[in-house]
């Protein structure tokens, strides 16, 4: 009898509790990570920085690398850095900019990365790409998902609150991003991978559903979880798909017409998604989303982060752009500008101003 079975790529090690950071070493020491106690660890120059002092003594055979920034150049810099060290593994520790450059240098020396982020700010946290600043703006590299993802709760709820803010915004939106995937598959016969999908959005429900608040450990765990979970289920899938869509071409038409005044990934992402909602005729769902992240303190209108009405149409109109193949509510409707100020307008209406 054959034996049906399915090998996903995932961590080895997900450790999610308050207090985890304590036991950092004893993770690292597991013989699938570290053999012989040589690593590298890329940290930030802030919260990273901070925790040096802390788990140092515990890691005696480390290397520290400080890293400057969240760009492809400072992502190859690092690399090149740690190339020479014979290192068994590489950790990266800090928010979601060093995670990435720690991603990006692991992969391209062939190590495998340990994930220890200080904030929620963003699925990127056990994903399989990194997302780097470059010179045409912002790019996404593929890169293998982190061996061992740790996030000590205790550190989270110490970090500034936009930054968890951000990661619900990001979370919630893989509701709009499945809806997306949905479509496509009805109109254009896009293959679903049904396990990613489930994994997505039953991350993002979670995250909606739960009545706590940021400051609320129970809340924070469910967020983490579905981050974690959402990064995983993009392994799954073997892209983006099941947490980028519509949502995301909003965020990086924020980004790439604004980028001065761009807000946090996980705010324009969570706005993008309450307008994908309402598009797509979904007005109850949209406006029990802009409710649930009006609670968290997440902009639902443009005017929430700096941006005109028409600013808003004019990044909506062009998102459709950032993701060329990608079919959405945007490409489907293939709106005008006219078209969109009119459903932005209803939109107002259902969800309140």
């Amino acid at each position: 009898m054959p034996v049906l079975t399915r090998l996903i790529p995932s961590p080895v090690v997900v450790d999610i509790r308050p207090g985890a950071l304590d036991d950092l070493a004893g993770v690292l020491a597991d013989e699938r990570i570290s053999h012989s106690g040589r690593l590298a660890v890329a940290v930030s120059g802030g919260s990273g920085a901070r925790l040096r002092e802390r788990i140092a003594p515990s890691l005696p055979g480390a290397t520290w690398y400080e890293v400057g920034g969240g760009t492809l150049d400072d992502a190859i810099r690092l690399a090149g850095e740690m190339k020479a060290g014979r290192y068994d593994a590489v950790v990266g520790l800090g928010g979601g900019k060093i995670i990435d450059c720690a991603k990006f240098a692991a992969a391209r020396i062939g190590l495998p990365l340990v994930a220890v982020p200080t904030n929620l700010s963003h699925d990127g946290l056990c994903s399989p790409v990194a997302t780097l600043d470059n010179d045409a703006g912002r790019g996404s590299y593929g890169v293998p998902n982190p061996i061992a993802v740790l996030i000590d709760l205790d550190v989270i709820r110490d970090a500034p609150a936009r930054f968890v803010r951000s990661g619900i915004g990001d979370a919630v939106s893989n509701i709009s991003a499945v809806a997306d995937w949905e479509l496509s598959h009805r109109v254009n016969g896009e293959k679903i991978d049904g396990l990613a999908a489930a994994m997505a959005r039953q991350a993002g429900e979670a995250v909606l559903r739960h009545p706590g608040g940021i400051g609320d450990s129970n809340f924070l765990q469910v967020l983490a979880e579905a981050l974690v979970l959402t990064g995983i289920a993009m392994s799954v899938s073997g892209d983006s798909r099941p947490a980028s869509g519509a949502c995301h071409e909003i965020n990086h038409g924020f980004d790439l017409l604004f980028p001065q005044r761009a807000a946090s990934h996980g705010e324009q992402c969570g706005l993008g998604a309450a307008f994908a909602m309402h598009l797509r005729g979904a007005h109850e769902e949209s406006a029990a989303m802009a409710e649930v992240l009006r609670r968290h303190g997440l902009p639902v209108l443009p005017g929430d982060i700096g941006f005109t009405v028409d600013e808003f149409v004019r990044v909506v109109e062009f998102a459709p752009e950032t993701r060329p193949g990608r079919y959405t509510i945007l490409e489907h409707l293939d709106l005008t500008s006219d078209q969109i100020k009119d459903h932005y307008l209803d939109y107002v209406k259902t969800i309140g101003s």
